[in-house]
């Protein structure tokens, strides 16, 4: 299904909302509503380049005084995500993606999560990119002073036009006034009831259905409204600029005079809350509360420390395929995947040695309309009106258009946000996945249709599954149904471990 909606830009020459534009990422063509919102490719695109921002570091941020802000990027050509970035100590998000991609970005579109420096904004515009989009926050060469510690955030985080700021600034302005690409920001408002819809979806996922199997006294909505309060104050913090006076000096600065008039500039900070709120929503559908992607397999004896993955991280790429979900053309179940890659040495960039393969959401074949397909699940009687013959799933998406061959050899993550089923396994077995990061709230389940009876038996693939503690040895080959247990997690349990290949995170 494709939106028409307003989607808001900013050019050199003027910032006003642009004429209703089809979006352009979807698998089908027809502008018929489906039985809930969905989340525009636009609004996807700068939602993963907010949470690329907040990848998780090897190395701590550096101190808050420094001007240089952390940034994440999203690269898309023809419709595929080509890569997820983001910033290291050594090199910005913008120059991690010419490392990794070179003359390849030539026709690409870029989302960034702020406004890239005049450093890297030269060498994109030379690879030869078509549009750059930016979040219209506080620039990757920061104007504003962080607050000091006997201060609110609220009341001492202003704008501080430095030196380098403001030569940064100039530089910028005329990269963008002479480039070819249109460089621009993409915003659009949300569908209507998407923000609850996201709420109920998130609070009602795989994730926390899990939690309250473990604990049936467990208040699901009490655990979700808190982790979303507490992401909503973090990333607020993070990507919405203070007041509105700050902010508008902030776009004037930038030379986003027009966002500043009415009524472009209210209408900008309700779209800005709105997506930091759907971001929130989201995270908290993957809440910490203890739980963690554990092996299905029994431990080494004495495991390496090359051997374990940060849960933070596992986390993270299952926050990606959350969001992914949002996209769905399925009207009831929203699935998302991604695929990361584990290279022979460590890079420069944020995510280490970690390279993307590819990524997806459950969706119809495409160029169809929608709505032209059976859009029911297994309570409808009729086998006819089922979907389940018609629905292109998330993981074959992402196997599907990847941009990289999976090599031999290389561990290769696949991160999904359901089980996957039998259709899709023998899919992942051939493309030489080597571990899956999911939940199991469907595992053994037979529905006619479909069915999770092949994932139990995926011995030769490590699978690390949303959980308390790492499951217990087995005991007569037997540790009870899907191996659940519900001892809390000791210290030695904070990181995955992999017992079959080494998935040294750089």
């Amino acid at each position: 299904m494709e939106e028409s909606q307003k989607c808001v830009r900013a050019a050199p020459e003027q910032s006003r909302p642009h004429p209703e534009t089809r979006d352009g990422c979807s698998q089908t063509d027809s502008r018929v509503q489906g039985h809930g919102p969905r989340l525009s490719k636009v609004n996807l695109l700068t939602l993963l380049s907010l949470w690329m921002e907040l990848f998780p570091q090897d190395q701590p941020e550096k101190d808050e005084n420094h001007q240089i802000r952390r940034t994440g990027l999203v690269v898309v050509r023809d419709r595929r995500v080509l890569g997820l970035h983001c910033s290291s100590a050594d090199l910005h998000a913008g120059q991690a993606a010419i490392i990794q991609h070179g003359g390849r970005l030539a026709d690409c579109q870029l989302y960034f999560s702020r406004r890239p420096c005049a450093t890297c904004l030269k060498m994109i515009i030379n690879a030869g990119v078509s549009q750059i989009s930016f979040w219209p926050g506080d620039p990757e060469v920061s104007v504003v002073t962080p607050p000091s510690r006997n201060h609110s955030h609220s009341s001492c985080c202003r704008p501080a036009i430095t030196e380098e700021a403001a030569l940064d600034a100039v530089a910028t302005e005329k990269l963008k006034s002479n480039s070819r690409p249109h460089i621009c920001v993409l915003l659009q408002p949300l569908a209507p009831g998407l923000l609850q819809f996201v709420n109920e979806t998130s609070r009602d996922c795989d994730f926390i259905e899990r939690m309250t199997d473990d604990d049936p006294d467990l208040n699901a909505e009490e655990v979700f409204n808190g982790e979303r309060t507490r992401h909503v104050e973090d990333f607020s913090k993070r990507f919405l600029v203070c007041t509105p006076r700050q902010h508008q000096e902030i776009l004037t600065h930038m030379g986003l005079e027009t966002f500043c008039m009415e009524p472009y500039f209210t209408n900008l900070r309700h779209n800005m809350r709105e997506l930091v709120q759907v971001l929130a929503a989201v995270a908290a559908g993957v809440p910490r509360q203890g739980y963690g992607f554990h092996s299905e397999q029994p431990p080494t004896p004495h495991p390496s420390p090359h051997e374990e993955m940060p849960q933070e991280v596992a986390r993270h790429c299952v926050v990606q395929a959350s969001l992914l979900a949002c996209r769905t053309e399925d009207p009831k179940v929203g699935v998302g995947a991604v695929i990361w890659a584990k290279g022979q040495s460590a890079g420069c960039s944020g995510t280490g040695s970690l390279y993307l393969v590819g990524c997806g959401y459950n969706a119809y074949p495409a160029g169809s309309q929608y709505a032209e397909y059976p859009q029911m699940d297994t309570k409808q009687e009729d086998r006819q009106r089922q979907k389940y013959r018609y629905i292109v799933h998330a993981e074959q998406n992402a196997l599907t258009f990847r941009t990289r061959d999976v090599k031999p050899g290389e561990p290769t993550m696949l991160f999904v946000t359901k089980c996957p089923c039998d259709e899709c396994i023998p899919l992942i077995r051939g493309a030489g996945v080597t571990h899956i990061y999911t939940s199991d709230q469907d595992r053994d389940k037979d529905k006619g249709d479909i069915s999770y009876l092949r994932f139990s038996s995926l011995n030769d693939i490590s699978r690390f599954t949303w959980r308390r503690s790492p499951p217990p040895h087995p005991t007569n080959g037997f540790i009870g149904k899907h191996g659940r247990q519900s001892e809390h997690e000791g210290p030695s349990n904070k990181k995955l471990c992999t017992n079959r290949r080494r998935l040294e995170y750089g």
